[in-house]
């Protein structure tokens, strides 16, 4: 049984001849009455009693008359469903980001998102880069925002903008009244960095190691908020992202340390699986990042 011999049977049986349905559908009444007994013989049953004037529905004719009825209102329903989806009246969009920027980029953006679309929710899942790239590539989301490389060609991938890597201690730390230092003279201090397969300390171990010095540090914590408590308390230093101090930075509860030697900074990339079809949310979401990193206000 299909569409073709069902929509036939639905207008005979609701305009009570061949007739008047042929005229309806148009199409010629032969056309009409063959797709009748197709799916009579289909179905090994009569569906109408042929009478002088007109069809009649047998028994069966009124079971399947009923299921034609739920059938054409669920088809109507899910051709309304998916026109809103593909118009961003509904849907639902999973992103996976990197801490940085689901932390200090995505509110604002996300905030944005939904003042154009307030039909579609927005779910994030923040984790470090290799998870979030893990999960693009398992299809538990579509797109996902990393810092720094992504080293995959599994991935479609687009630049958001730069972000600079920065050292950082409370004010009252000893390197904080140095007026030059290098890198090597943080091997002496307390390093906090963050876990391995996060995007700052990726590149950082890189700077590193252009410059014949390897990254040690004595305490590894996987929460920038956490890194920031322990660097106001005063013994620890960090390279971190200036997206994640500039409020310490303006306020002076943190200071950046004057590292001379290396300058450390990062991509900002946006990724999805390649060759995979975004969903309207998806490339809405997209265009909307595109066009706020184009203009360089931290996605805000």
């Amino acid at each position: 049984m299909n569409f073709t011999h069902l929509a036939a049977f639905d207008a005979v049986a609701q305009a009570g001849s061949v007739t008047a349905a042929a005229e309806q559908l148009h199409v010629s009444q032969p056309a009409l009455t063959r797709e009748i007994r197709e799916l009579e013989e289909r179905l090994g049953v009569a569906l109408f009693d042929r009478l002088p004037r007109g069809m009649q529905l047998t028994e069966a004719g009124q079971m399947l008359a009923e299921y034609a009825r739920q059938i054409f209102r669920l088809a109507d329903a899910a051709e309304a469903a998916v026109g809103e989806f593909a118009g961003l009246k509904r849907g639902h969009l999973v992103v996976a980001s990197s801490r940085t920027i689901g932390t200090y980029l995505m509110p604002a953006l996300m905030d944005a998102y939904r003042d154009l679309y307030p039909g579609v929710t927005i779910e994030l899942v923040i984790s470090n880069s290799e998870q979030v790239k893990s999960a693009v590539l398992g299809q538990r989301c579509q797109l996902g925002l990393i810092e720094g490389p992504y080293g995959d060609d599994a991935f479609e991938v687009m630049s958001l903008g730069d972000d600079e890597i920065m050292a950082v201690a409370g004010p009252g730390h000893p390197l904080a009244r140095r007026r030059t230092l290098n890198a090597a003279a943080l091997s002496d201090a307390e390093l906090v960095m963050r876990e391995e397969g996060s995007g700052t300390r990726e590149v950082v171990e890189q700077a590193y190691a252009a410059h014949g010095l390897s990254l040690d540090p004595a305490l590894v914590v996987g929460s920038q908020e956490a890194i920031k408590r322990l660097l106001r308390i005063g013994h620890a230093v960090s390279w971190v992202s200036r997206l994640s101090v500039q409020d310490e930075l303006e306020s002076g509860a943190l200071v950046q340390l004057p590292v001379a030697d290396i300058r450390v900074a990062r991509n900002l990339h946006m990724l999805w699986r390649k060759g995979q079809t975004l969903s309207p949310a998806a490339r809405a979401f997209r265009k909307l990042t595109t066009e706020k990193s184009a203009r360089n206000d931290s996605f805000g």
